[in-house]
């Protein structure tokens, strides 16, 4: 069995979204939103939904239990500001929340309250998923 850890992340995530385009959708306002206050334009790829759907479930594979602001922190970035030196600023949680809640309905993340502890973790199916994707991109 190969663990989704043991394969390149940007494969990985391709291999997954193409799974996860049967099971969530992109909102519609997707094609015209920026990924964070960092970013000066929004995605160029159409499908970039679905990819960053595939990256977040790997994070929460990796890092669960998770939330929101964890994963606001990860995908987050510079600031350009001008002639001022740049900032660290956290991306769009908006996004962020979307697809934790279309993930967990379509039963690949469930949300889990562990002691202090309190997020989603990723279920078997979730599992699943990584896994054969993570296999497939190994034949390769």
């Amino acid at each position: 069995m190969v663990l989704p850890t043991d394969v390149l992340p940007q494969k990985l995530a391709r291999e997954v979204a193409e799974a996860l385009k049967e099971k969530i959708k992109a909102p519609t306002w997707a094609v015209f939103v920026k990924t964070g206050t960092h970013k000066e334009r929004p995605p160029l790829e159409k499908d970039w939904w679905y990819i960053r759907a595939a990256s977040v479930l790997r994070a929460v594979y990796r890092n669960g239990p998770v939330g929101v602001s964890k994963l606001r922190s990860k995908y987050g970035g510079n600031k350009r500001r001008g002639v001022k030196p740049p900032r660290f600023t956290k991306s769009s949680g908006n996004i962020l929340r979307k697809i934790l809640q279309q993930l967990e309905t379509a039963g690949y993340v469930a949300k889990v309250k562990d002691g202090v502890h309190k997020g989603r973790i990723i279920t078997p199916a979730g599992i699943s998923l990584l896994s054969k994707a993570a296999t497939r991109v190994k034949r390769q």
